[in-house]
């Protein structure tokens, strides 16, 4: 079977148009290479409009595991996505290169995304992916979701800025510019990891930590199922000594990767974290 549609792919590569036209009608086989995409498309579109997610959001990791497993998916190979006779494909900067060419030169629909860096951008995207799947009404509503959780991150006027670290395996960090720091900002907080020198994302070593622990470290969850040597930092007996000194509150590493609906609940757990840490009225 393999063979047979490599043959006819190749075929199809040599004479296939440059470059696909926009849909002119509600796509019905929409087939989705990115599990950030993926979460917003089962948030908008129909089910059965649905032929594939990317196999990542049949990961622990994802926020839409249970549904994930419940439908196709792919494992971003072009031979993979053109046997699933899709009329969209929507892929992001982060898909295979090779294959987002061979579906351009096969004359599939697809529509590319970039990363959101901004919660209003995250938003735009939600309602393009509405659109694009003949949905602009539910990517209203989920856009009104979305913002109404934002908004309900907010501390009451005149709260306290707390300074906060988000902390996950491996000492996994972001620092300002990214999303997540605006969303941390957004909800009364004072991102920690500039101090510690991060810019981005990536790693803060634990004795940063400990030298000069912030108020509220927001950490990842260590899974006892599955230990990891990166996991051992969130268990670690130097963080248990800091007790009065630095409190802590769970932030999933399932909400550090993706926007559009990830931003509901990773809202929600800041609005939390925060309210831990103000005084009772």
């Amino acid at each position: 079977m393999k063979t047979l549609i490599a043959s006819a792919l190749a075929a199809l590569l040599c004479a296939a148009p440059a470059r696909a036209a926009p849909p002119r009608s509600t796509p019905q086989r929409i087939v989705s290479l990115n599990p950030c995409l993926d979460v917003i498309l089962v948030n908008v579109a129909d089910k059965d409009q649905i032929a594939a997610l990317s196999h990542f959001s049949r990961e622990d990791t994802s926020t839409i595991v249970d549904l994930a497993k419940t439908l196709p998916s792919t494992s971003e190979s072009a031979e993979e996505v053109m046997s699933l006779a899709p009329d969209l494909v929507l892929t992001s900067q982060h898909s295979s290169l090779a294959t987002r060419n061979a579906l351009d030169r096969l004359s599939i629909t697809t529509a590319l995304f970039g990363e959101p860096q901004t919660i209003a951008e995250s938003i735009a995207q939600v309602r393009e992916i509405a659109a694009l799947v003949g949905h602009a009404d539910r990517g209203e509503d989920l856009a009104a979701r979305i913002t109404a959780a934002v908004d309900a991150a907010a501390p009451p006027q005149g709260s306290q800025q707390i300074t906060a670290l988000l902390f996950q395996s491996n000492g996994f960090s972001t620092g300002h510019g990214s999303l997540l720091d605006e969303l941390m900002t957004h909800a009364g907080f004072i991102n920690a990891a500039e101090r510690y020198g991060l810019v981005g994302w990536g790693n803060i070593a634990l004795e940063r930590v400990v030298a000069d622990p912030p108020q509220i470290l927001l950490a990842g969850e260590a899974r006892p199922d599955k230990p990891t040597w990166a996991d051992r930092i969130l268990r670690h007996p130097a963080l248990a000594r800091l007790e009065g000194r630095m409190q802590r509150a769970t932030f999933p590493d399932r909400l550090l990767y993706c926007a559009g609906p990830v931003l509901i609940e990773a809202a929600d757990a800041l609005r939390r974290a925060h309210a831990q840490l103000r005084p009772s009225p």
